[in-house]
């Protein structure tokens, strides 16, 4: 085995390791049993350092919206463009409008991985046409819908009954023709529709000489 091997990190020891629950690794229930981080020394009581803190929050941002670091640095820098006041709030509206979050909001998917997958394999329409790029941003007034054999699967019929998440504000599901779901960017998200406990300020620190 190649020593540049990662070990995969399991969804559950991922929540855990910052200390709460991301519905976009669709896992409910990972602190449930166990609140603390994995490992040998999880149970022991430190106090945070300043780094420390930062360093969770970027994880949990990673971790709920699956991305990559080098990814990450992309949406800080596309956020700055323009020198804007506040560049997070930007930051943020352009992961929640990224395509494969959206289907996932929308209740498409179970979790942003799936939603990931479901894309990448063309399963996923934007205005009726076939839009294969996860990273893509998605307008406010375009149309997100799935290809018809998905609305006969189970698993949709599932995930009508029970999603992971509510519907957002800025999103809109509407029954077309033939009983077909689709959704709609009404508005642009803010800092306030991210769906899980975060402090923006640590990203804004830990990011802020990045150009």
């Amino acid at each position: 085995m190649s020593g540049k091997s990662k070990v995969k990190v399991s969804k559950f020891k991922k929540q855990r390791r910052v200390g709460v629950e991301l519905p976009g690794l669709g896992k409910p229930g990972a602190l449930a049993k166990r609140s603390y981080p994995p490992g040998h020394h999880g149970q022991a009581r430190r106090r945070p350092t300043e780094y420390s803190l930062r360093l969770t929050e970027k994880q949990k941002v990673l971790f709920h919206y699956n991305i990559r670091e080098k990814q990450f640095r992309r949406f800080v820098k596309d956020a700055k463009r323009g020198h804007v006041v506040n560049w997070t709030d930007k930051l943020f509206s352009l992961l929640e409008t990224r395509l494969d979050n959206i289907v996932f909001r929308l209740g498409f998917a179970r979790s942003l991985p799936a939603a990931r997958q479901m894309v990448v394999h063309g399963h996923v329409l934007v205005d009726g046409r076939v839009l294969d790029r996860p990273s893509a941003i998605v307008q406010i007034g375009q149309v997100i819908s799935m290809k018809e054999k998905y609305y006969k699967s189970v698993q949709y019929e599932v995930l009508k009954e029970n999603p992971t998440l509510p519907l957002p504000e800025f999103l809109e599901r509407n029954e077309e023709k033939k009983g077909l779901e689709v959704g709609k960017l009404t508005h642009l998200p803010t800092l306030s529709d991210v769906p899980f406990e975060l402090q923006s300020r640590f990203i804004s620190e830990l990011y802020a000489n990045v150009k």
